[in-house]
């Protein structure tokens, strides 16, 4: 059976620099703290879900200053997103999975939604679909999980729009691939989501 690894894209939680929308909320400070929260929750739950050592997708790099502090105690595989939007970011990981023969499960860390037993069961529907998916209620996806790697599925997406998921969807259709559209879950993006965080 493939190995399947958990990728977590995060940006360093530096205040002003991360969940700016929550910060007529939160405060700068307030707003990173959450982030920060958020990540290290995210790696826990990637860890409790067994599924081999998680990779962080760190930007900027994992050795940056800006992660002093921040990043989390576990061991884990550190790499850079690179360069390009976030299809662009998407995509390096995902192909590098593919190369070195391995599942991906392309997460971010703003979704307390997605637990270790979700995270289990994306990469159990990747032994029979060629990808899987979590949409988010405001059109995004909080997962993507792929056995196979096509540039397609990332390339010309109008990201942080209403659309992601379904022209996601639509694009996996197209290859001819089988697809798992798994339940719906909830961003923490916007103010009106911190109430959400009561029952993470």
């Amino acid at each position: 059976m493939r190995r399947t690894r958990i990728i977590i894209f995060a940006k360093a939680p530096v205040p002003g620099k991360v969940k700016t929308r929550l910060i007529p909320a939160l405060g700068e400070i307030g707003a990173a703290r959450l982030a920060h929260k958020m990540l290290l929750d995210t790696v826990a739950e990637a860890f409790k879900a067994n599924l081999g050592i998680p990779e962080l997708s760190a930007d900027p790099h994992p050795l940056d200053a800006a992660w002093e502090g921040f990043l989390p105690a576990q061991h884990m595989r550190m790499t850079a997103q690179g360069e390009g939007d976030l299809g662009a970011r998407l995509a390096r990981a995902a192909k590098r999975s593919a190369l070195l023969g391995e599942n991906a499960l392309l997460i971010g860390s703003d979704c307390p939604a997605l637990d270790a037993q979700r995270l289990r069961a994306a990469a159990a529907a990747l032994a029979d679909h060629d990808a899987v998916l979590h949409p988010t209620e405001d059109g995004g996806y909080a997962l993507l999980g792929l056995r196979r790697f096509d540039p397609g599925l990332f390339e010309g997406i109008a990201w942080s729009t209403d659309r992601v998921a379904a022209e996601t969807i639509a694009r996996i259709e197209a290859l001819g691939w089988s697809v798992c559209v798994s339940e719906t879950l909830r961003d923490v993006d916007e103010p009106g989501d911190l109430p959400s965080l009561r029952g993470a």
